[in-house]
């Protein structure tokens, strides 16, 4: 198919101009793909066309930009809600009305409401 004049052109490589790359390694035209990847038939490798010279393809990234953001927003969050509960104090549980230790006594005298202020 003639390409010329048009953008496609620009991604087409001639044979003799053109590497294969498979997991950073450069595959020779002379190899079958069994001697890198083995004898397993159900491997699924994907290659790189690169021009010659160039070395080895940049690897593409695990994370999306987007989701890169996502899982940063994410960790910010979460550290500065543990920042917080640091900052708290963490005997006020002792505040509370289960943690005291007269409540006992006073149930068993019938003292639990007692205001000594008048109404």
């Amino acid at each position: 198919e003639d390409l010329s004049g048009q953008q496609s052109s620009l991604k087409v490589l001639e044979s003799e101009n053109a590497q294969l790359w498979w997991a950073g390694k450069e595959l020779q035209k002379n190899k079958k793909l069994c001697d890198y990847v083995g004898k397993n038939e159900k491997t699924k490798i994907i290659a790189k066309l690169q021009k010659r010279g160039l070395g080895a393809p940049a690897r593409e990234p695990v994370f999306s930009q987007d989701e890169q953001k996502k899982m940063m927003s994410f960790a910010y969050r979460r550290q500065e809600e543990l920042k917080k509960l640091d900052e708290t104090n963490q005997d006020e549980y002792l505040n509370s009305e289960w943690a005291d230790p007269n409540a006992l006594k006073r149930n068993f005298h019938n003292l639990n409401n007692v205001n000594w202020r008048p109404r």
